[in-house]
Parts: C-alpha cells; structure tokens; sequence
C-alpha cells in the first residue's frame, strides 16, 4: 500500500485532498508549508491551508474540485476572521448560484432537493459531503486492515508448525 502524500516540508496531505486533483493538492500544500513557515506546524497551520483551498476548490462528496469562480466560500471565508460567530459551510460553496447547488446536490443524489432553498441545499450537500468523507475513510481503514490480516495470513501459512502458536490451531474440547 502507498505511502501517505506529503508536503514539501513532511506534512501529511489529509485524505479528502488525496483523493482530489492535482491542483487542490498543490495548493492546499503551498498555502500549508507557507503557514508553517509562519505560524509553526499546528492546527493554525492546517486552517490556513483549507482557507485558501476554499477560495478556488468547493468539497464535493469526499473529495475538493475546482469552483467555477474564485472568492470565499461562504461568509465566515469572506471576514478573515477565525473568532467571528458567522457559521462556516464546510468546504461547500454557499456563494454559488442556486442552479450550482442543485446540480451538486443532484451528483450527491440529495433527496428532496428541487423543494430547497438555498440554504438548505448547502446543509444537505454539507452533510452528504460528511457521509461521503466518512464512507471513504472507512473504506480505506477497512482496507488497511484487510491487508494486514492477509500478509498475518501468508505469514503463519509459510510458518513451520511447530513455531505457530497454539492459538492458531482449531482448540479440541477437553471432557472435565
């Protein structure tokens, strides 16, 4: 299995932009490598980062593509200002045209969409977009996890018998 995507300056690129295209990958690790080099590797960082991949890629599904325009993303993106009490959209673009909505929504197969407004488009795309992030990571894990079970496998079946442990062999049942 390939090795986690890093940065320039060693970060790990998160996966939800691993599965993106080369573009949001580039710029995410840009704009993080260029905060590192402010603020330090950290959280701040990492906030840095997605708030410039915001500005040209929305979050469609479980991974980030190009937005047809540039600008913020929603109104939290456009203050700048991490302490205000504006909610943020989560990587969907709430400054887009309702027709963009919708047709995100229809990719996502959103139930019940041609009924939204606007903002309900942009929660149901915002937690279909969770879902999809959620599946893919468990997909992943999963993965993973399989892989090791099966190179355990080929391991103790190439094992001698007599350097297996116990544990592996069917137990007898024992009369008491």
């Amino acid at each position: 299995m390939a090795g986690k995507k890093k940065t320039d300056k060693g970060s790990d690129i998160p996966s939800t932009i691993q599965r993106s295209g080369k573009k949001a990958q580039e710029t995410w690790a840009k704009a993080h490598d260029s905060a590192v080099d402010s603020y330090g590797e950290g959280e701040r960082a990492h906030r840095t980062a997605f708030s410039a991949l915001k500005h040209t890629h929305e979050k469609i599904g479980d991974h980030w593509e190009p937005k047809e325009e540039n600008g913020p993303s929603d109104e939290q993106a456009a203050t700048g200002n991490r302490s205000s009490d504006k909610p943020t959209a989560g990587g969907v673009d709430a400054n887009a045209s309702k027709k963009h909505l919708q047709d995100v929504a229809r990719r996502l197969e959103v139930k019940g969409r041609s009924k939204m407004d606007k903002k309900e488009l942009v929660d149901a795309i915002q937690k279909a977009n969770n879902r999809a992030t959620a599946k893919a990571r468990s997909v992943r894990a999963l993965t993973a996890r399989s892989t090791t079970m099966l190179m355990a496998a080929t391991t103790l079946k190439n094992t001698p018998r007599w350097l297996t442990p116990r544990s592996h062999f069917t137990s007898r049942k024992v009369d008491r």
